[in-house]
């Protein structure tokens, strides 16, 4: 398969420029590059989603004709999104086959679609229940039945677009097994990436995108991390630097807190206590209670039981007002759901938490000039790369809208953030802006919780570590104190119940 002189613009902004490789037989390639630098504009390209302006996407010896996703799945090549596509009210064999028959064909024949479903699965090791409601299952499972999907169309290209995104890093490490099996078995695959250890790791060839051009190719084993970053971001990114802790008193306090399970697995007796010049990381697998832990904090859920104080005194209402009112910066784990409306502009987005503020509203009027100049100062200050405050957010990259968001949870100097897996799907220098951003509200002397689950953040940027398991919380450690084998333990519940009584 081969693309050729591939180039997109869209309002003005050159997304992808004469961009050329080739991709061979059995070859896993990762499409690496920052946030916006037009990787997913080339692979929906590719898919028939979206037509070249210039250039021509050649697969098997044919020029597939542009802007028809039929005609990439009759050629074989197969899609799997970094938001996934699958009907949660369907069992996962009628997402499966949904779409493969044409509409006036005779009953779909089950009992040979669940076999198979079953050879792709025992071929690939992608285990999947036919007959389960897709509605039930868990993230990782999810990413199978769309592997699935597409192996089902007869694939012989597989894209996935950031496909460890919301993945733990043991269901990330079985993907790229599976990966590596079905290379092996002449499949060609690939993927866009933007953690370095991932592109190592599983792939046989590096293209590196920048600007919406190709800077350069790496054959895997012959590059390092440190020249692909370079590639990538076109400068040196330093690791974050901690520093001494300026701890002061209380921000904010738990003591005992019980919630509902509204937002997931509730919380179950915790006690946290979150000082200012701190940041505290709290590490687990996904489903643990961190979702109603931050759903606490940004005001969404109140206690069921047990107190929650702003600095020495007790709270008796709480709601996100409160929160907001009480001086809490909120990132949160879902930037496109719930951190922004995406059909709202940039400028919108800028000031939704702030509408109160006699800056941006008067007498129920809002204020237009004032909204456009704030978040023109937010654009600015924190290196938002978009066309302008008056575009839609949905148009910027993930790392750009994470961006904003941090913008509008910093303006004000917040006295407690909540920073829930800030920079999730992010870029190495994305990454790096981010954390660098939360070091300085740290060293201002706000009080952070960090709720992560990547163990490398927790280390790079905590002062003190909790680890969250089936709802309940340890007792806060140093991070110097543990190893990250130790608290990797911790997550499974190794020694957790020891850990919670000392």
């Amino acid at each position: 398969m081969r693309l050729t002189g591939i180039t997109k613009r869209f309002a003005g902004l050159v997304a992808n420029d004469d961009i050329s490789f080739a991709l061979g037989q059995g070859e896993i390639v990762a499409l690496l590059g920052e946030n916006g630098a037009g990787k997913t504009t080339l692979m929906n390209i590719l898919f028939g989603h979206y037509v070249a302006d210039a250039g021509y996407v050649e697969a098997f010896g044919k020029i597939l004709p542009p802007g028809d996703p039929k005609a990439a799945l009759d050629a074989g090549i197969g899609m799997v999104h970094q938001h996934f596509t699958l009907a949660d009210n369907l069992t996962v064999l009628d997402n499966i086959v949904l779409g493969t028959r044409r509409l006036f064909s005779p009953r779909l024949d089950r009992a040979s679609a669940r076999k198979k479903i079953a050879a792709i699965a025992s071929d690939f090791g992608l285990a999947v229940d036919p007959g389960r409601p897709v509605g039930t299952l868990a993230v990782g499972e999810r990413q199978r039945v769309e592997i699935v999907k597409a192996l089902y169309r007869d694939a012989r290209v597989l894209i996935l677009d950031e496909p460890t995104a919301v993945l733990t890093p043991g269901e990330a490490a079985a993907l790229f097994s599976t990966l590596r099996a079905m290379a092996a078995r002449g499949l060609s695959v690939i993927f866009i990436s933007h953690k370095l250890n991932e592109v190592m790791a599983a792939s046989d060839r590096v293209v590196v995108l920048r600007g919406g051009r190709v800077v350069g190719e790496r054959r895997t084993a012959e590059t390092s991390r440190e020249d692909l970053a370079h590639l990538m971001v076109g400068r040196e990114v330093p690791p974050p630097r901690l520093g001494e802790a300026m701890r002061g008193g209380a921000r904010l306090r738990l003591d005992g807190v019980t919630t509902d399970d509204s937002h997931g697995t509730p919380l179950d007796h915790v006690s946290l206590e979150l000082r200012s010049g701190e940041i505290t990381g709290v590490a687990g697998v996904s489903g643990n209670g961190q979702g109603s832990l931050a759903a606490l904090l940004s005001g969404l859920i109140a206690p069921v039981s047990g107190t929650l104080s702003l600095g020495d005194a007790p709270v008796r209402r709480w709601s996100p007002r409160a929160a907001l009112g009480a001086g809490i910066g909120r990132i949160p784990e879902d930037r496109h759901t719930v951190g922004a409306i995406g059909d709202m502009s940039v400028a919108e987005n800028a000031v939704l938490e702030r509408l109160r503020d006699r800056r941006f509203s008067r007498a129920g009027f809002l204020r237009a000039d004032a909204i456009r100049d704030h978040a023109a100062g937010l654009i600015e200050g924190y290196q938002v790369k978009c066309p302008s405050p008056e575009a839609r957010i949905r148009l910027l990259s993930g790392g750009n809208m994470q961006k904003l968001i941090l913008g509008r949870a910093l303006d004000g100097d917040p006295s407690v953030i909540l920073a829930s897996q800030p920079t999730r799907g992010l870029d190495v220098g994305a990454v790096a802006y981010v954390q660098q951003q939360l070091l300085a509200a740290r060293a201002r002397g706000a009080a952070i919780l960090l709720i992560s689950e990547d163990l490398d953040e927790i280390f790079a940027l905590s002062d003190r570590i909790c680890v969250m398991f089936r709802g309940r919380m340890s007792e806060p450690f140093d991070r110097a104190s543990k190893t990250p084998a130790a608290i990797g333990a911790m997550m499974a519940g190794q020694g957790f119940e020891t850990e919670q009584a000392a």
